[in-house]
């Protein structure tokens, strides 16, 4: 570590392993931020079914493939700028911000949808407005939890829990909208969820406990700079991010449209829709029980349960049947969930709350660029190689990561800890 941190010690009567209840979670800030991500969780899940029948049924695959490239393209390339900027002006307000762009920009949308067929050259730029907007707002993500909990843990698994649901929920509600009312409701609603996520932000108000005092910003490559040192200086943050850069190209980002397309050959579509419902299951599973689990090594413990996540592509690339595919895919959900919360909890407390939200940005970039690139490459590899096989190799791909980071000394070893103060 490059700054120095002071630890939390547990409270006198908690016990390793067990979560300590003498800390409330649900305080007034957490209630506030937990609605604030809930809604805005909702409107994410509720946009890819919304491009991929909307914009799909006007434009076609590769229309609905573009907006949504642009939309992570946009992310990719900003988000080390949204980075500098939370750490500069505060996650709180940086998010409000983003909120707000993106109610403008899923409003227009759906005032579009509402009047007619929406213009291509529009969806398009608003996906790079929107992609812009979230580029700034996930790197206060990571920064805010300290802010409002004094329990880092509990409330990433609690946060992790209302993702999964969101995971569930939302989908559905939007392919319920769409062919109910048509696609402008579905962004009218979205629209809504960010207002929503807005206004409680607003009222939010941070412990001073905790909060970082506010600063005047250097040159932006400086900035920069000195979130690549941070980031850099934790030998157990970029070793995972290689790993994970590794898992977007052959594991995550492959699995989604060689899994689909397999499932739907063997067993029908409605199976693979049943199978992601089951994936929605195992996350919340695996968010209860980083709920009650506190490891004393949380990334070895996350990292043996990411050896679960094995059986998902493989139950997949074995045609094993519908009952093991949906077990595969109820252990891969929990075993990503549980790993989730303990990076995230990580992260949190190892970093001085005046970097994190740089270095979260460097994180978030390692990983989303993986599987952007595993995505677009799915469809090269599949010409190559059978389905099965490629997930066969993600299987494979997944035992040696987690080789890899078991055999890594800093992040087997990496210690709980309580959050950190600025250095």
């Amino acid at each position: 570590m490059t700054t120095a941190e002071t630890h939390t010690p547990p409270a006198p009567h908690s016990r390793p392993g067990l979560p300590d209840t003498r800390v409330p979670l649900w305080t007034g800030p957490f209630t506030l931020y937990f609605t604030a991500r809930a809604v805005s969780l909702l409107g994410d899940a509720m946009m890819p079914v919304a491009a991929a029948l909307a914009v799909g049924a006007l434009y076609g695959v590769s229309g609905a493939g573009l907006v949504l490239g642009t939309w992570t393209g946009t992310f990719v390339v900003l988000v080390l700028f949204g980075g500098v900027l939370t750490d500069r002006i505060g996650a709180r307000r940086t998010m409000v911000a983003a909120d707000l762009v993106r109610v403008l920009t899923q409003g227009v949308l759906a005032a579009a949808f509402f009047a007619g067929r929406p213009p291509f050259w529009l969806l398009v730029t608003m996906a790079a407005v929107a992609g812009a907007a979230v580029a700034m707002f996930l790197p206060g993500v990571n920064g805010m939890v300290p802010l409002v909990a004094a329990d880092p843990q509990r409330a990433n698994a609690t946060l992790k829990v209302a993702d999964a649901l969101a995971q569930l929920l939302g989908p559905a509600l939007a392919g319920l909208l769409i062919a109910l009312t048509g696609a402008g409701a579905v962004y009218a609603i979205d629209s809504g969820t960010f207002l929503l996520s807005a206004l409680c932000l607003a009222l939010l108000r941070p412990t001073a406990r905790t909060a970082p005092t506010a600063r005047t910003g250097g040159p932006l490559r400086q900035e920069l700079l000195q979130g690549w040192r941070e980031f850099r200086a934790r030998t157990w943050m970029w070793a995972v991010i290689l790993v994970w850069m590794v898992f977007g190209v052959l594991l995550f980002g492959p699995l989604v449209p060689l899994g689909s397309a397999l499932v739907a050959d063997r067993l029908g579509p409605n199976a693979y829709g049943l199978a992601v419902s089951f994936l929605g299951v195992g996350t919340v599973l695996g968010g209860l029980v980083a709920l009650r689990l506190r490891p004393a090594r949380p990334l070895a413990a996350g990292t043996a349960a990411m050896v679960l996540y094995t059986v998902l592509p493989l139950s997949v690339a074995l045609d094993a049947g519908l009952p093991i595919l949906l077990a595969g895919h109820v252990l891969g959900g929990g075993a990503l969930a549980f790993w989730s919360v303990m990076w995230a909890t990580s992260v949190q407390t190892h970093t001085p709350p005046a970097v994190l939200n740089r270095v979260s940005a460097y994180e978030l970039a390692g990983s989303v660029s993986g599987i952007s690139l595993g995505q677009l490459l799915a469809g090269q590899a599949a010409a190559l190689a059978s389905p099965d096989h490629l997930l066969l190799l993600s299987a494979a791909a997944c035992l040696t990561g987690c080789a890899a980071l078991f055999a890594t000394p800093a992040v087997r070893t990496l210690p709980r800890t309580g959050p950190t103060t600025a250095g």
